[in-house]
């Protein structure tokens, strides 16, 4: 091939390239199935409802943009917008919401160079005159806000503060900004020499289950702990059987936000494996899925990343990566769904919240499927989503596609240079 023809045809390949990750684009929005629809189109079983949302925020990285807001039905009540990233959000007593955030621009920084981010809980006050403003804050500086975050916070009977504290790899109380207790994972695990520097455990949640015992998610070893004050674990979900350190990735992986339904029961937002699992446990102390969704409005769940089981037996799941969060009744079928602005991380019913000793499944298992994983190619897809909001629709076929286009524009312009390279030489 002469050097103008393989000019010409690396402008045609660049071309044919470009042309088919435009396509592949314009073919995935024009098939994309509708979320996020109107309550009105479920009917009857729409329920009228007000839900909490606090979203962690997208962009690059997905720490910017970190909003709490309230949906009432279908519409946005009140948003606050103050901070890169919100997490779990819980209304107080007095109408006021206790959150987790983490936020950068800081001063005060410890150990670490300044400007700095810090994490740690913030109370909001949703009727402040003016508009939703932050009127307190707990926090400390971290080293980094990735994987470095408060992700959970609740406020306990006796004035305390619960808090998951991943920087660290603990969870601790604070009453009037002083540490009254706390748990280190390292009494457990196998600890690193200084956990702030590595993304160990990512402890991601705690919640108080009553008699002093707290319901610990250790997200990177695939467990659930049961943590007594003053006595430390005393019982294990997904126990570690073959000397690895973690749990069997089969039942739980990278989980979120336990719910605790009661003695040998819990709900799961189990990330990893893109599903929502209720969990109970067999007459051998063994814990088993009994309740499976993975799929909702002909989407599968992409990172969800919370799930609350509601009063009359539906669940509410936060399907983070399809940024939507979406009631489901015990078959799995949707009763209502809404779109959300960038990802959201947790949702609260109102005036609930989330139960502790909520409906759980009567143990007939119910199995909504999704697509199976594609080798090589969905573990692609999940680490993109990780740093930047994809489409919902953006499935495994459109990431070859893409890849298969930009792969051919790249072939193209290497033959054009060539060209061009050529072309000075003879000169």
């Amino acid at each position: 091939m002469n050097n103008e023809s393989r000019g010409r045809t690396g402008i045609l390949v660049v071309l044919l390239g470009a042309g088919i990750v435009v396509a592949t684009l314009v073919v995935g929005v024009a098939l994309a199935p509708d979320i996020g629809v109107s309550a009105a189109s479920f009917g009857e079983e729409a329920p009228e409802n007000q839900t909490l949302v606090g979203s962690q925020g997208g962009g690059t990285g997905l720490h910017k943009y970190g909003n709490v807001y309230l949906v009432s039905n279908d519409t946005v009540s009140w948003r606050l917008s103050d901070a890169d990233s919100y997490f779990d959000v819980t209304r107080l007593r007095d109408g006021r919401i206790l959150a987790a955030f983490a936020d950068g621009g800081y001063d005060d920084c410890g150990p670490y160079a300044s400007p700095c981010s810090r994490t740690g809980y913030r109370i909001i006050d949703p009727e402040h005159e003016g508009g939703p403003a932050t009127v307190e804050e707990w926090s400390f500086p971290v080293r980094t806000v990735r994987n470095s975050e408060v992700h959970d916070v609740e406020s306990l009977g006796s004035g305390e503060v619960l808090v998951a504290d991943m920087e660290h790899e603990r969870i601790f109380t604070v009453r009037a900004g002083e540490v009254t207790w706390q748990w280190n994972a390292s009494s457990y695990y196998a600890a690193p020499a200084d956990p702030t520097r590595v993304d160990w455990l990512h402890i991601n949640d705690v919640d108080a289950i009553g008699g002093d015992r707290y319901l610990v998610s250790v997200r990177n070893a695939n467990q659930l702990l049961v943590v007594e004050r003053g006595s430390g674990v005393v019982d294990v979900i997904n126990e570690d059987t073959d000397g690895d350190g973690i749990g069997d990735p089969a039942v739980l992986r990278h989980q979120h936000n336990p719910q605790w339904l009661g003695e040998g029961a819990v709900l799961v937002a189990d990330s990893g494996n893109h599903r929502i699992v209720e969990l109970h446990e067999n007459e051998s102390g063994v814990w088993e899925v009994v309740w499976t969704v993975e799929r909702a409005e002909g989407v599968d769940l992409l990172w969800p990343r919370d799930a609350d089981r509601l009063p009359n037996g539906n669940t509410l799941i936060t399907d983070s990566a399809n940024q939507r969060i979406l009631e489901v009744n015990r078959t799995g079928s949707v009763v209502w769904s809404t779109k959300t602005d960038y990802l959201p991380y947790e949702a609260d019913r109102l005036p609930v919240g989330e139960l502790v000793g909520a409906p759980r499944s009567n143990g007939s298992e119910v199995v909504v499927t999704g697509t199976p994983d594609v080798p090589v190619v969905s573990p692609v897809l999940t680490a993109l989503r990780a740093s930047y909001p994809l489409p919902y629709w953006f499935t495994e076929s459109y990431l070859v596609s893409v890849f298969f286009g930009l792969g051919a524009m790249v072939t193209g312009v290497g033959l054009v240079a060539r060209d061009i390279v050529s072309w000075s030489a003879r000169r």
